[in-house]
C-alpha cells in the first residue's frame, strides 16, 4: 500500500522563486489542457496520452511551456484525467457534478515527479536534522528530517507544495510492502471489537461507553474572525493586504492542524487498541447542505476521520468496517425493536423490553453488531458475530479531547 511522508521544506530564495515560477507555468499548461479537452466533441475528447503528444507542439507554439520539467508538465496533464475519472465515478453514483474549472493565479500550488531520475536525495549533509533534496529544473533545497527520509530509489513520487501561508512542504510517496496481517475473524474475542458512533456534543461514543469530547477551538476561531475583519479593512491587492492574507491563512492553518492531529491520534489509538472497529458510513455532503448544525458537522471533518480510520486499519492490521447508519439510533441494541425519537431526546427507552440507556451508546452497540454481522457472514458460531453484546455496559467517564491528544503524543 502507498504511504505518504510529509516534510517541511526550506528553499533558498532563488530556488523558491524558480519553483513558484514553474508551478505557475504548470497552472497555465493545465488550463490549456482542460480547454483543449472540452473543446473536442463528446466521444472524440483526447486521452492523457493524446495530450502528452500534443504537448510537444504546444511547447513550439508557446516557448514559456519549456521552462518547467517536461515530466512535471506531463504529470499535471495526467492529473486532469485522474480528476475526470473521479468526476465520472461521482456522476455514476448519482451525484450532480460539473466540469473541471479554470484555475487562476495562486490556485495551482504544487509540482510532482514520479520518476526517480527526476529527483535525488542526499543524506550526507553533516546535520542529522536536515536532508538535501533535488528536483529537476528546480534545484537543491533542505527538508527537515523529523523522521527517516527514504532513499531516492525507494520513493515513488515527490510532491512539492507551497501553502497559502507561504511555507513549503514536500510529500514523499512510498510503497509499504509488508503490512501487519489482519487477524482471523474466528480468533477475535468480542472484547477486542468496538463500535463507534460519530457525534457533535461528543466527537465519538463507543460501544464500551467511552465518550471522547470534541476539540474546543473557540479561541482559535475567535482569532480567525479577528484576522478576517482586519483583512476586510485592507486595500485589496496591496502589500498590507497580502501580509494580512497570510495572517488569515495562518489562523486557518492552526485550526486545520489541530483537528488533523486530533484525528490522527484518535484513529491510531482505535486501530492499535482493537482488532475490529465498526463505524457508521456517513454521507456527509447532504448533511452539510440541509442541517442547521452544518458548521459543527463541517468542523468535525467526519469524512476525513473515516478515511484516516480505514487507512490506519490497513496500516496496522485492523478490521475497519463501515456500516449503514440508518436506524442505528432507533433500533434497540437489546431486542432489535425500532423506536422513533426526536433529536433532543438523548435517552433510548425501549417499549418492548424496557431496556434504557444513552441513545449514542445504544447506537454504538448497534453499529458494532452490524459490523460483526457483515464481517462474520457464513462463518461458524464461534465467530464474534454470534456473540451478543452485553445489555448493560459499565459506565465510563467522558474523555476530554486534550487527554486523547496527549495520550497519543510521542512522549507518552
Amino acid at each position: 500500500m502507498k504511504h505518504t511522508l510529509r516534510f517541511r521544506a526550506y528553499l533558498p530564495d532563488d530556488v523558491a522563486s524558480e519553483a513558484w515560477q514553474h508551478i505557475d507555468i504548470l497552472r497555465q499548461i493545465r488550463n490549456h489542457a482542460v480547454r483543449d479537452y472540452y473543446q473536442a466533441a463528446p466521444g472524440q475528447r483526447p486521452s492523457d496520452y493524446d495530450q502528452h503528444k500534443k504537448f510537444t507542439k504546444w511547447k513550439d507554439q508557446w516557448p514559456l511551456f519549456t521552462a518547467p520539467s517536461a515530466h512535471a508538465a506531463q504529470q499535471a496533464i495526467s492529473q486532469i484525467h485522474d480528476d475526470l475519472e473521479t468526476l465520472q465515478e461521482r456522476r455514476d453514483e448519482g451525484y450532480a457534478v460539473g466540469r473541471l474549472q479554470w484555475q487562476g493565479a495562486g490556485e495551482f500550488r504544487s509540482v510532482s515527479y514520479n520518476q526517480s531520475s527526476r529527483f535525488n536525495v542526499d543524506h550526507n549533509t553533516g546535520d542529522d536534522r536536515f536532508v538535501q533534496l533535488r528536483l529537476e529544473k528546480i534545484g537543491w533545497f533542505k527538508i527537515r528530517a523529523e523522521r527517516h527520509v527514504p532513499a531516492a530509489a525507494t520513493i515513488d513520487e515527490v510532491i512539492l507544495k507551497k501553502e497559502t501561508t507561504g511555507e513549503w512542504y514536500v510529500s514523499l510517496v512510498t510503497t509499504v510492502e509488508e503490512t501487519p496481517s489482519k487477524p482471523q475473524l474466528a480468533e477475535i474475542d468480542v472484547d477486542d471489537c468496538i463500535g463507534v458512533d460519530l457525534g457533535i456534543t461528543s466527537y465519538i461514543r463507543t460501544s464500551e461507553n467511552l465518550s471522547v469530547e470534541t476539540l474546543d477551538l473557540s479561541d482559535e476561531y475567535d482569532r480567525y474572525a479577528r484576522e478576517q475583519r482586519k483583512l476586510s479593512r485592507k486595500n485589496h491587492g496591496s502589500a498590507n493586504w497580502e501580509k494580512q492574507r497570510q495572517q488569515v491563512a495562518r489562523a486557518k492553518r492552526e485550526i486545520k492542524r489541530k483537528v488533523l492531529d486530533y484525528q490522527h491520534k484518535l484513529t491510531t489509538w482505535l486501530v492499535k487498541e482493537y482488532d475490529v472497529v465498526a463505524v457508521e458510513d456517513l454521507d456527509v455532503k447532504p448533511m452539510l447542505e440541509t442541517s442547521q448544525n452544518a458548521k459543527n458537522k463541517q468542523d468535525a471533518a467526519w469524512s476525513r476521520f473515516l478515511d484516516l480510520l480505514e487507512y490506519k486499519g490497513n496500516l496496522y492490521g485492523t478490521h475497519v468496517k463501515k456500516v449503514e447508519p440508518a436506524g442505528t439510533t432507533k433500533e434497540c441494541a437489546s431486542c432489535g425493536v425500532e423506536t422513533a425519537k426526536p433529536i433532543w431526546v438523548r435517552e433510548h427507552s425501549c417499549p418492548a423490553c424496557g431496556h434504557t440507556e444513552d441513545r449514542d451508546l445504544n447506537a454504538a452497540k448497534n453499529i458494532l453488531n452490524r459490523g460483526l454481522r457483515q464481517l462474520g457472514a457464513g462463518r461458524s458460531e464461534s465467530t464474534p458475530v454470534q456473540t451478543a453484546l452485553p445489555t448493560f455496559t459499565p459506565q465510563r467517564e467522558a474523555v476530554d479531547a486534550k487527554r486523547v491528544v496527549e495520550a497519543g503524543s510521542p512522549g507518552a
